[in-house]
């Protein structure tokens, strides 16, 4: 009987420190699954002829049209040092063309517009050396340019 009592405390003992199993929570999950590889002919049209409009304003320091062009998310991040420095690192005197299309995803699953630039004369294989990155909204105002310049 003894050991009767001993081995069903025991087990009693096991089963009070056991862990209870929660069920799984199912969380939503915001980012699209569907995205979309290439630009289309007319968003490509758009968004370069908006940020040939922001080069040229840049080009010429011309504040007024550069914040005509930027989105209203980053305006008030956009400041003159930035502007500086993007006009800095952009090379005016090379001509800048298409490199890639397509959508740049965001850490909230947002997905935008984004067109990669590289300069002509670049003839880099695979992959060029200088790439100018910007990324749009879908009204076409510009979010965000990032120069890029591939060092050894």
């Amino acid at each position: 009987m003894k050991k009767i009592a001993i081995i069903l405390s025991f087990a009693v003992f096991q089963i009070s420190f056991a862990q209870k199993v929660k069920k799984a929570e199912i969380v939503k999950d915001n980012r699209t699954t569907e995205q979309k590889l290439e630009l289309d002919k007319k968003q490509k049209e758009l968004f370069n002829g908006k940020f040939e409009q922001f080069i040229t304003a840049l080009k010429v320091s011309d504040k007024e049209t550069m914040e005509g062009l930027i989105s209203d998310k980053t305006k008030s991040k956009v400041t003159d040092k930035v502007y500086q420095n993007l006009s800095r690192d952009i090379d005016f005197k090379r001509k800048i063309v298409i490199y890639k299309t397509g959508y740049q995803s965001f850490m909230t699953g947002e997905n935008f517009p984004m067109i990669q630039y590289k300069y002509a004369d670049d003839q880099t294989k695979p992959d060029p050396k200088e790439i100018i990155t910007a990324i749009f909204e879908e009204n076409g105002k510009i979010m965000g340019i990032k120069p890029y310049k591939q060092t050894k």
